[in-house]
């Protein structure tokens, strides 16, 4: 499948999950108890965010009213966390587990460290997200729309991993001829960001809702520039301006102003392959392998009824951004796509992943 007609049908499966409807309500009551949200990052990222936002209004809705607390297992770009979630069996109901497009990119390269398979967990919602790659305020001053003028900077990133969401930025900014020395060994993307405003970093990327958390005040205070997003796509399966940042120009619009980058070809395809897996569905709520079906429609109801809040949308998009929230089947649909990509397109990565980082995968 060429990665124009897995982009289509991405868009076309998105559009239909959404119209997906609910279960019926189940008898299930959690008075009295605490439900456990795990997030296998640090608590200073876009994860921490999403979950956090989330987790007061589920509270809310689920069925005595738990309370719902959100903890955090960093390690290994989320691998750690995601190997123990594989080893959870259904108990009462109340653990919850979050995973990122940095969970889902070692699934699907084959990663040896990856003990887990998404297809023994339950989706109960999942969401799209974006994001923003931004500069400090010197080279930010040389960015004019092309990366033609940040050629010849040498930049310092710190990264999750190669294996992680960071290849998504990491590839674009090649794909721009920018010369950018990852440094790997990050627990979240939050603690990117701390390693730019110390200026251990000179270049940094967060997910929206780490943007618009921790990034933004930067951007604000005039110590970083937005260079550009990665965009969203449309009901055709095409590179758009990402609905958080209207007046942000995406990826697809820098490179095709930039000098030798071109939007077309074996390497635009395998970027674009991987950011469609990595971003308009991110993040997935999961209840452990073994769970009743009464519990997964209970929270599939709990989800459904946040969303359909008459403030949510106002509300979402000051924390996480305008995108789309799939809950129940059309999580399991949403999931479908967080953990697939074109054969050709996870061939070209994996080779690029060991010509440019040494990292070997099978």
């Amino acid at each position: 499948m060429t990665v124009s007609k897995y982009a289509r049908t991405v868009a076309a499966g998105l559009i239909a999950a959404a119209g997906i409807t609910a279960p019926a309500a189940a008898e299930v009551d959690f008075s009295g108890k605490t439900i456990e949200w795990v997030i296998p990052f640090s608590e200073t990222g876009g994860s921490a965010k999403w979950a956090n936002f989330f987790a007061p209004l589920l509270a809310e809705e689920l069925p005595g009213n738990p309370t719902v607390v959100v903890k955090f297992m960093p390690g290994a770009g989320s691998t750690k966390g995601a190997n123990w979630f594989q080893e959870q069996e259904h108990e009462d109901g109340t653990l919850l587990f979050g995973t990122s497009g940095s969970t889902q990119f070692p699934y699907l390269l084959n990663d040896p460290r990856v003990r887990y398979e998404y297809n023994e967990w339950n989706p109960v919602m999942a969401s799209g997200t974006g994001g923003v790659a931004y500069l400090n305020a010197e080279d930010g001053a040389k960015f004019d729309g092309s990366a033609n003028n940040l050629q010849d900077i040498d930049f310092i990133y710190g990264s999750q991993g190669a294996t992680r969401l960071d290849l998504v930025p990491l590839l674009a900014w090649e794909m721009l001829g920018m010369n950018v020395e990852p440094v790997f060994g990050i627990k979240g993307r939050g603690d990117g960001r701390l390693m730019f405003e110390r200026g251990e970093a000179t270049i940094d990327y967060q997910t929206t809702s780490g943007y618009l958390g921790g990034s933004a005040p930067l951007v604000e205070a005039g110590t970083a520039v937005p260079m550009m997003t990665w965009g969203a796509l449309d009901k055709d399966g095409n590179i758009v301006r990402d609905p958080t940042f209207p007046d942000m120009p995406t990826f697809k619009e820098v490179c095709e102003a930039t000098d030798g980058c071109e939007t077309s070809g074996e390497k635009w395809d395998a970027w674009k392959a991987f950011f469609i897996s990595g971003f308009p569905v991110q993040k997935l709520a999961f209840l452990p392998a073994g769970t009743p079906q009464e519990v997964i429609d209970t929270y599939t109801m709990a989800f459904l009824n946040v969303v359909a809040r008459d403030d949510f949308a106002e509300i979402s998009s000051k924390r996480v951004g305008k995108y789309q929230v799939f809950t129940g089947d059309s999580a399991q649909s949403a999931l479908g796509t967080a953990t697939s990509v074109p054969v050709e397109a996870k061939d070209y990565v994996t080779g690029w992943l060991k010509d440019s980082y040494g990292v070997e995968l099978k």
